[in-house]
């Protein structure tokens, strides 16, 4: 099946491999893989998982083992990380990662780049102990790790990436402010932002990533990628409901309380303060929840103020027939 676009943007898949309440790290998986072969089957263009430590509720925090697992069950959709946590990682144990999938599977393997820790403090001290200045140090490591993924030079390096060397593996850059657009748009990068959970910055974001551009060999002008989250359902209510589960997980996160997925509720004002509901409404701002048609007109409404050249989709829903539902009816949108 060809690439799923929504008008010129293709469309991809982000997904965090959610643990759901009352389920299982191997059935959260096991889901991932499913929803994979899904998405291929749609023609989603991306599948790409995300790392995220010591959380209850995300299985996929051995990224890279988790894309080897995707990469293995599909056949031609593209799957990458969206992405790696950079300052976790040596660089040179990333390369030898990705250039091992690349070479595993060629021409399917994508490479996003963050520069948060994707968890607390002392979690970011048990995975790397020597953390003073690896944040800072973030665009020297982007260019390191880039080196490794090149062509061998005439004299050789003393250090290589084996596999790894002569990848070529597609790197982006992600972000959630403007410190990624400004350094994806220095390297001549693809940029990708984080808009479904922090969109504050997101105009300003991509504005200053096309306008600070530079071309690179690899890039010849400005990619952006935005994130969305879509709940589609076959009713608005049914829709409204699936999306509650999102919302108690991002509120139990703002009250120190991370855990797993929570079934869907009736009434999340019953759940969360008025100002609890004022800060999710700010913070889930970039979400489109409804039936087809609201789903094609908010997915619409979404890409004519960003123009985004990609749109990578995510939905945190309970329920995996649910959840896979909600891909068809988003890809029953951009058809129509």
């Amino acid at each position: 099946m060809s690439d799923l676009r929504f008008g010129a943007a293709p469309l991809s898949v982000l997904d965090l491999s959610p643990i759901c309440a009352g389920g299982t790290a191997a059935q959260s998986l096991a889901n991932t893989l499913d929803l994979a072969q899904h998405a291929e089957r749609l023609g989603y263009q991306r599948y790409w998982l995300a790392e995220h430590h010591n959380m209850p509720g995300i299985a996929s925090a051995a990224t890279s083992v988790v894309i080897g697992h995707v990469a293995a069950g599909t056949r031609t959709i593209r799957v990458g990380a969206g992405g790696i946590m950079l300052p976790n990682h040596a660089p040179l144990v990333v390369a030898e990662q990705f250039g091992t999938l690349a070479t595993l599977f060629p021409g399917r393997i994508d490479l996003g780049l963050g520069r948060a820790p994707g968890t607390d403090q002392r979690t970011m001290v048990a995975l790397r102990r020597h953390l003073a200045g690896d944040v800072d140090r973030f665009p020297q490591d982007v260019l390191e790790l880039r080196a490794y993924f090149a062509a061998p030079g005439a004299g050789g390096a003393p250090v290589r990436a084996i596999p790894g060397e002569d990848t070529q593996v597609p790197i982006w850059i992600l972000g959630s402010s403007l410190y990624g657009a400004q350094l994806a748009a220095a390297l001549g990068l693809p940029f990708a932002f984080a808009s479904h959970f922090a969109p504050a910055e997101l105009d300003n974001a991509l504005a200053l990533y096309r306008h600070r551009f530079k071309p690179s060999a690899t890039l010849a002008q400005p990619h952006a990628m935005a994130a969305l989250n879509v709940f589609a359902a076959d009713s608005d209510a049914e829709a409204r409901r699936l999306f509650t589960s999102q919302q108690q997980a991002f509120l139990n996160l703002r009250r120190g309380v991370p855990g797993q997925l929570p079934a869907p509720i009736d009434d999340i004002h019953a759940f969360a303060a008025p100002q609890e509901l004022a800060m999710l409404e700010h913070a889930l701002a970039c979400s489109v929840v409804g039936t087809r048609d609201a789903v094609r007109a908010g997915v619409a409404d979404f890409l004519a103020r960003t123009q985004a050249d990609e749109l990578i989709v995510t939905a945190m829903i309970h329920d995996h027939d649910a959840r896979r539902r909600s891909f068809e009816i988003l890809a029953d949108a951009a058809r129509a």
